[in-house]
């Protein structure tokens, strides 16, 4: 087995899900205001390390994704976060994208950049202990079509292909954006067109799908919609997964999307009891782990015991969601 088939399903497999860390530098500092805490270099990489270093973070976590700033910082005792992390258990992963932009003459879709010089900041992420890297595509219901899809899924597509030349396992994500009110047909009818331009791509690319992991969305109703069961999530979402993602890719790691944490941990829990699946499923969430523990923070050293125990206990939940 290959070291990137072999990543790709440390990553996925055994009830371990992957910590999404790899907010912005303008996002973070955003987040961290809004909590009362004055935003800058030492504070965000302060908040990321509570996150890397809970006690036992690796019995739930397999890998945590960082932006760019923090790949690149220090622990306050001196160590490389890459490293760090690979001593705690945990792969090393890092967001390559470069944020979004407006396609031309796409009616306001969106595309995502980061592809020029991508090859050697992988060279450089790659000599700095990156196990894996994490593309995200923008998807509005709103105004996607096959021409946009499309774009998002070449892109996508021409990322991963470089990352495994260079032998980082790519986290593809085209997320369907769950704001709005649509219901569930609309997002299980965009998702799937999206993910079988991807799969089309990824194909045409070249791309050996044994060594990606696959980041969607589940199929719901948009948030300003009313609710349906998890159970009818699951079943949606099984129903296009089955349809568009082939059975070689080892393991789906789903977005929360801005879902509340018990409402995605349950969405997991019933698409996990599907027996069908050919893959691995669980968690690469962002805000249902970690917006608990950064309000608990709130800046205070005196805080980090009870912010890594909120952590922990959600991850807790989302892995459990996974047996």
């Amino acid at each position: 087995m290959s070291i990137l088939h072999s990543t790709a399903r440390e990553l996925t497999h055994g009830g371990r899900g992957i910590l999404a860390a790899d907010e912005s530098i303008k996002t973070m500092s955003a987040r961290l205001e809004a909590e009362g805490i004055t935003a800058g270099e030492t504070a965000r990489r302060d908040y990321r390390e509570l996150l890397l270093t809970a006690p036992g973070l690796s019995a739930t976590v397999s890998g945590i994704i960082l932006a760019d700033e923090t790949f690149g910082q220090e622990l306050s005792d001196g160590r490389p976060f890459p490293v760090a992390a690979r001593e705690l258990g945990v792969l090393p992963g890092i967001k390559v994208d470069t944020g979004t932009t407006p396609l031309p003459g796409a009616g306001g879709a969106l595309i995502t950049e980061g592809l020029d010089g991508l090859g050697a900041r992988l060279s450089s992420y790659a000599e700095r202990g990156a196990a894996f890297a994490k593309w995200r595509a923008v998807i509005d219901i709103a105004t996607t079509t096959e021409q946009t899809a499309r774009a998002n899924g070449h892109a996508l597509a021409r990322y991963a292909a470089l990352c495994q030349e260079h032998g980082i396992v790519p986290i593809v994500e085209p997320e369907v954006l769950c704001s709005g009110d649509h219901d569930i047909v609309a997002c299980a009818d965009t998702t799937r067109l999206a993910l079988a331009v991807v799969f089309n791509e990824l194909e045409d690319a070249g791309v050996d799908l044994r060594g990606i992991v696959l980041k969607p969305n589940f199929v719901t109703p948009g948030l300003e919609a009313p609710k349906v069961s998890a159970a009818a999530v699951a079943a949606a979402t099984f129903e296009i997964l089955r349809s568009t993602v082939p059975a070689a890719v080892p393991g789906i790691a789903f977005l929360s999307g801005g879902h509340p944490t018990d409402d995605v941990c349950a969405f997991l829990k019933e698409l996990s009891a599907i027996p069908e699946r050919p893959w691995d499923v669980t968690f690469s969430f962002g805000r249902a782990l970690v917006s608990a523990a950064l309000s608990t923070w709130g800046g205070a050293p005196a805080n980090v015991d009870a912010a890594q125990e909120r952590l922990l206990d959600n991850c807790r939940q989302a892995a459990d969601a996974t047996a």
